[in-house]
């Protein structure tokens, strides 16, 4: 694979590009997929907000961090099994219910924000958002493709296998990654793809 080296603004920059250029939709979705404490889609999809609104386009940044099943639910095998932590953590039915599918042609446009607090362990209760036309939701979080969930951009910060297992810190989620690689190969899914085992100096891949 060949990858050109870019800087983090000039990576804000050409997403916030290729975003604007998207036509035909009444409202957007955008989703920053990678490994948890081990990438910076919560920075890159924060950095996107204001260039998105100087260029016109409302935007609502959501974590699938918040869209996470509850306790009971999450830890029903243990708080450290790399099963649970692929395929049960994330709350995939009420994210596409309540972000995803409000973003149709035929959607609402009201979008909750948050559905639980994985620290209180309990719901957030927050307000649903009206998005209007032109607007566009930011997604961040890990295992989000391969799932059945609908994006107009998809945006993959891939690591190498060395840089995983260097990075990750919770050392016993590593086979969840390995088999996110293996199982759904998200590079292969996305729209772009950003090599970031170098945080400071990320580079994209040039197909």
């Amino acid at each position: 694979m060949r990858y050109r080296p870019i800087s983090p603004a000039l990576l804000v920059s050409e997403l916030t590009q290729r975003i604007t250029a998207i036509t035909g939709r009444r409202r957007i979705a955008v989703a920053i997929d990678g490994a948890a404490g081990a990438t910076n889609t919560t920075e890159l999809a924060d950095a996107l907000v204001d260039p998105l609104r100087i260029a016109g386009h409302a935007a609502l940044r959501i974590s699938a961090n918040d869209f996470l099943r509850p306790a009971s639910l999450r830890f029903e095998r243990g708080k450290e099994d790399p099963d649970s932590r692929y395929s049960d953590w994330l709350d995939l039915g009420a994210l596409r219910r309540e972000v995803l599918d409000p973003l149709a042609e035929d959607g609402s446009g009201l979008v909750l924000p948050s559905l639980w607090d994985p620290v209180r362990d309990r719901a957030t209760r927050a307000e649903r958002v009206a998005l209007p036309e032109g607007g566009v939701v930011l997604l961040d979080g890990e295992f989000l493709f391969g799932a059945g969930l609908s994006f107009d951009l998809s945006v993959h910060l891939w690591l190498s296998p060395a840089a995983l297992k260097r990075r990750v810190p919770e050392e016993w989620a590593l086979p969840a990654y390995e088999r996110y690689e293996r199982e759904v190969d998200p590079s292969a899914l996305s729209d772009v793809v950003i090599r970031v085992d170098d945080p400071k100096h990320p580079a994209r891949y040039e197909p």
